[in-house]
């Protein structure tokens, strides 16, 4: 992970507004790094980033726009993070809706789960992980090797 963090930004549709309120408490920080997010989310976040920098918009906001979620954008952002081309991921899931997309979701986390992103699934994590010492340095994140998984060798009968 450079300094320059490529953060992805996702929330279901019950969690935007609490998206946009922690966008624009973090709005500073945020647009120091490239953001990624998915459809509906980006649009929002951009919104309200424009809004937070009123005056101050000589700065450009670096945002990729995915699709909406269940149209594929889970599966964008997955294929980016085992692209190693995600460095962390703010996922405010909705827990009490049943999401169509519900296969995708659980995708996309365990693959940032799989490549050691750090990821916040709720505000207070995303807080503390905007907020963290590391944010502004480099790192570089354990990577299991799973080396001995791809090589097995499998019978076939």
């Amino acid at each position: 992970m450079t300094k320059i963090k490529r953060i992805a930004l996702v929330a279901h549709d019950n969690r935007k507004a609490d998206m946009v309120e922690w966008v624009e408490w973090n709005w500073k920080k945020l647009i120091k790094y490239d953001l990624i997010c998915t459809g509906t989310t980006g649009k929002l976040v951009n919104e309200t980033l424009l809004k937070k920098m009123g005056d101050e918009q000589d700065e450009t906001i670096s945002m990729k726009r995915l699709k909406s979620g269940p149209l594929g954008g889970d599966q964008q952002l997955g294929a980016l993070i085992s692209e190693g081309k995600v460095d962390m991921l703010i996922f405010l899931w909705d827990p009490m809706t049943p999401q169509p997309h519900d296969v995708d979701v659980k995708a996309l986390l365990r693959l940032a789960t799989l490549y050691n992103i750090p990821t916040a699934v709720n505000r207070s994590t995303a807080d503390f992980m905007i907020s963290s010492m590391l944010m502004d340095t480099n790192y570089k994140p354990i990577r299991k090797d799973y080396g001995s998984y791809i090589n097995r060798k499998i019978e076939i009968k």
